[in-house]
C-alpha cells in the first residue's frame, strides 16, 4: 500500500460539554486525564486542548476555574474515531463529558499561533 492508498486523516474541531454538576468530579479526574494526554500529544492524535470556561476566572487556579466542558483538535480519519478516542478518556469514564452531546467538524486550519505568555498544561 502506497502513503497516497492509506485512510486520510482530517483535523476535528471539538467542542465537549461537562454533564451539570460535573466541576468537583472534573477537579477530582484531572491528574489522570493530564497523564492520558501525554501518549495522544506525542503521536499527533491531539493538537489543542483545554477547558471552556463560564466566566473569565479571577486567577489561575483550579478552584477558580467555572469549566464546563472542554475544546480540542484532533486528528483522525472519521467522526466516529473521534468519538471513541473521547469516549476512552478518563473525564467520559468518571462522568464529567457528556460525549453524547459533543460537537465536531472537520477542520482546516489557517494558522496557529502561541498565546503570549501562555504555555502548555
Amino acid at each position: 500500500m502506497s502513503s497516497s492508498d492509506a485512510p486520510r486523516k482530517y483535523e476535528w474541531l471539538v467542542v465537549v460539554p461537562d454533564f451539570p454538576g460535573a466541576l468537583d468530579k472534573r477537579i477530582d479526574a484531572r491528574p489522570l486525564h493530564f497523564a492520558g494526554l501525554k501518549p495522544k500529544l506525542e503521536s499527533g492524535v491531539y493538537q489543542m486542548g483545554g477547558a471552556i470556561l463560564d466566566e473569565v476566572p479571577v486567577d489561575d487556579q483550579p478552584s477558580s476555574l467555572k469549566m464546563c466542558g472542554s475544546t480540542l483538535i484532533a486528528v483522525a480519519e472519521s467522526r466516529e474515531e473521534v468519538i471513541s478516542i473521547l469516549k476512552k478518556d478518563i473525564y467520559t469514564e468518571k462522568g464529567v463529558w457528556d460525549v453524547d452531546n459533543a460537537q465536531m467538524w472537520p477542520l482546516k486550519c489557517a494558522f496557529r499561533i502561541p498565546v503570549p505568555g501562555q504555555q502548555g498544561s
